[in-house]
């Protein structure tokens, strides 16, 4: 029997993927691009799409094509030793390791810190965050509730405090918009398109991309073809709703400097617009904003973290794991913004193009017919060029962790690889495995050749 989806139900479903994907950072990031671009803002608006949105809503559309049951069993077609291993660390770092403790240290950086006795931060911090994560961990028990929490009631709330400032924004613009600076001045569109990695939601795609068929299937839609419509539609909703939202922060943005300046980040730019409009009110807007941001996501990552564990480790229960989770996140929380970024970003670069690569390989799997050679020899030369990339990442916060043999190969990639400069020199060599691996022949089960 055909299964009707009403347009209320993508709508439901498409807010709360948005609700998933729209945390803290992405707000601070196209803010602080709009500054940066000034009268460039629209091409660098369009390169930060094609990465902010596009790869997630492509990581969300791999699920529902691919009928995968979580993000091991899609990685699986590189080896199943592959699956685990790749799935586990990407949990890791957008989970206990990075992500997770940012939910809770950014909105107390941006919202609260500033009005404090700085000799008192940490202790404030540890307040802060128990409190955040106590919330976070009585909202993630029931994982089958997590379509009410985050897609009817968290994310409209967030919405609500965010277009009051937004409209205010339009209705009330600051000023004009500045001379663009930096790279912003003759890449506008190459820089917006590199800043919108900082987002991670390719990587939380991957994460998210069950969250997502499991609150599908949750509305009693089980046919196969009606989940795949069902993820792409609510896909489109969720990304048409982010792509206004960033246009708009990216307006304000590039809209603001004549009249307040510009800062080191997103997040003090945003408390001073705030300011601007609010007053003092405006502090209490913003912490509001930065809080339902960061507690819904933070919801859905620990929600997807325990559930891939807990696969994992059957003999431990999910909400052991939304415990441990919670607890390891708090204790990270409390080294601090700065030190949770400089540690992961390594990480990141080694994960991100992998995740990418994965992703375009899964949508195109009907030219590759599913060979495990394409995935295996893609994924191979991908992750030669990605450490790489981390290791400079790791190099360029700790200057005491060079390795002779990797500068050697770095120079190599440098002299060798197109586009390795801008962070994109793994492009070609996906290519080329993808290519051989196509090529590799395959073993018959029969003798003779297949």
């Amino acid at each position: 029997m055909k299964q009707k989806i009403s347009f209320s139900t993508y709508a439901v479903i498409g807010t709360m993927l948005f609700g998933l994907f729209f945390g803290a950072g992405n707000l601070i990031f196209p803010i602080q691009m709009g500054q940066l671009a000034g009268t460039n803002f629209c091409p660098a608006l369009i390169g930060f799409l094609v990465t902010a949105i596009g790869l997630p809503f492509l990581g969300i559309l791999a699920f529902g094509l691919s009928g995968s049951n979580g993000l091991r069993d899609l990685a699986g077609r590189v080896h199943p030793l592959f699956g685990v291993v790749f799935a586990t660390a990407l949990y890791l770092t957008i989970g206990p390791f990075f992500a997770i403790p940012r939910t809770a240290t950014v909105p107390f950086v941006v919202g609260f810190e500033p009005y404090m006795n700085p000799a008192h931060g940490s202790y404030y911090l540890g307040i802060f965050s128990f409190v955040f994560f106590a919330i976070v961990y009585y909202f993630s028990l029931n994982p089958a509730k997590i379509l009410d929490y985050i897609g009817k009631y968290l994310t409209p709330a967030f919405l609500l405090f965010l277009f009051i400032l937004i409209v205010t924004a339009i209705i009330q613009p600051m000023g004009h918009f500045g001379k663009p600076t930096g790279d912003y001045s003759e890449w506008a569109f190459i820089t917006g398109f590199k800043e919108g990695y900082n987002t991670m939601d390719a990587l939380a795609s991957l994460a998210f991309g069950i969250v997502v068929i499991h609150a599908i299937k949750g509305q009693g839609i089980t046919d196969l073809k009606a989940i795949a419509k069902a993820t792409w539609k609510s896909g489109i909703f969720a990304m048409v709703l982010m792509m206004l939202i960033y246009g708009l922060i990216t307006y304000m943005g590039a809209s603001s400097v004549s009249t307040i300046g510009t800062y080191d980040n997103g997040g003090l730019i945003f408390a001073a617009v705030a300011q601007h409009y609010f007053g003092p009110f405006g502090s209490i807007l913003l912490a509001i904003i930065i809080v339902l941001a960061c507690l819904k996501t933070s919801i859905g990552l620990i929600t997807s973290c325990s559930e891939f564990f807990h696969r994992i480790c059957p003999k431990v229960s999910y909400k052991w794991f939304v415990l441990l989770l919670c607890l390891v996140s708090l204790i990270i929380a409390n080294f601090g913004l700065t030190k949770i970024i400089q540690y992961a970003v390594p990480v990141l670069m080694v994960l991100y193009p992998l995740a990418i690569v994965l992703i375009l390989l899964v949508l195109s799997a009907s030219l590759v017919t599913h060979k495990q050679s394409v995935y295996a020899g893609s994924m191979f030369l991908t992750f030669c060029v990605s450490f790489i990339d981390g290791y400079n990442a790791l190099v360029s916060s700790l200057p005491g962790a060079t390795v002779s043999l990797l500068e050697s190969i770095k120079t190599f990639y440098m002299n060798t690889l197109p586009l390795y400069d801008m962070g994109l020199g793994w492009i070609l060599p996906a290519f080329i495995g993808a290519v051989f691996g196509y090529l590799w022949p395959t073993r018959s089960k029969k003798a003779g050749i297949q």
